[in-house]
């Protein structure tokens, strides 16, 4: 039997340059968990407690809101990213 070590992609997500891919790449995805998702495991390499302090929230706010299902609010996100470190752009669709 294989066994396999434990994949974390917040051991990976130590520079800003690693985050905003790792963001934008989410980001492809049409399901809106996977951008939850992705920014949680930011969130958890930058340090859950830090990061709901630098952006403005409650640590039981900052968990809610990146809950798979969740739906938080734009201003909530801006502020995550904000204090990450990274901005969402837009681009066009079809270049």
């Amino acid at each position: 039997m294989t066994k396999y070590a434990h994949f974390d992609a917040a051991d990976y997500l130590d520079d800003e340059e690693t985050i905003a891919e790792y963001l934008t790449a989410a980001l492809e995805d049409p399901d809106p968990d996977v951008f939850l998702t992705a920014v949680r495991d930011v969130a958890r390499a930058k340090g859950m407690t830090q990061l709901a302090k630098d952006a403005g929230l409650g640590r039981e706010s900052l968990y809610k809101a990146l809950t798979p299902g969740a739906k938080p609010r734009y201003d909530t996100m801006l502020k995550l990213l904000h204090a990450l470190g990274v901005k969402l752009s837009a681009s066009p669709a079809h270049p």
